[in-house]
């Protein structure tokens, strides 16, 4: 059933793909153009992008190219300035800035480079945080929920600890929990590895290939130069536009 156009509904979880064309997200002609003082600046120039629910797809390219960007317009946090997207049956770029941030919360799992926890909150303070701003997950589960995710990234015994006592790969791992707090059907991840070492780097993709295994969809932003042996599909991106896709 496609999500309709109240904001009640719109804050319903993603269900099934769109029912036109069977991708869970489709780009069409998005561009995206940003005003600075030096001028006009097109990060997104007329991308066209389909995925499928359960895909793991590196988005790749050299800085500037309009990799975040991408990841930006896909989860709301930047709005396209022409062209249409399509997640779930939703159309996000209609939805209003609070329409988007619901539905965000409850359908998309956004994991950052720099990690991006609350210093002064545990590791299962932060990742029970996102279900208290949602209300998508019963106050009574949400602990339990938070310890099932912090076991799932494998870093249970890290529980009660801040994130400043951690070590790079072990906050990414409660980012990724945190991403999950309220059972998104889509994560987006902008170079998640590129603070980690190659070996945690590598674990780190695996958490995403169990993820997608379980029916979850990932777009992974990377440098990563093989990345490719990792992940079902590769999106190289330069100048703003889509250059080619190759399957794994």
């Amino acid at each position: 059933m496609m999500l309709t156009q109240t904001l009640n509904e719109r804050q319903t979880k993603i269900q099934t793909p769109s029912a036109r064309s069977g991708n869970l997200i489709e780009l069409r002609q998005v561009a995206k153009t940003f005003e600075n003082a030096a001028g006009t600046f097109t990060a997104l120039k007329g991308v066209d992008l389909q995925v499928r629910s359960g895909e793991l797809v590196a988005i790749v390219g050299k800085s500037g190219s309009g990799k975040s960007t991408l990841l930006n317009v896909l989860s709301g946090i930047d709005r396209p300035t022409s062209g249409e997207i399509l997640i779930g049956g939703t159309a996000v770029h209609t939805l209003t800035e609070g329409q988007i941030a619901a539905w965000r919360g409850r359908n998309v799992g956004v994991v950052f480079q720099f990690f991006q926890l609350l210093p002064t909150l545990t590791a299962i303070e932060n990742v029970i945080l996102p279900m208290d701003f949602c209300n998508a997950i019963p106050g009574r589960e949400r602990q339990a929920r938070a310890e099932q995710l912090l076991e799932m990234v494998s870093v249970a015994d890290q529980a009660d600890k801040l994130p400043n006592t951690l070590s790079g790969g072990q906050q990414q791992r409660v980012a990724i929990a945190r991403a999950l707090a309220n059972d998104p059907a889509i994560i987006l991840a902008d170079e998640p590895t590129g603070n980690l070492d190659s070996r945690t780097a590598d674990d780190v993709f695996r958490l995403f290939q169990n993820l997608t295994a379980n029916g979850k969809t990932v777009l992974v932003v990377s440098h990563e130069r093989d990345i490719a042996r990792l992940v079902n599909r590769t999106v190289t991106i330069a100048d703003g536009k889509i250059m080619c896709e190759l399957r794994n």
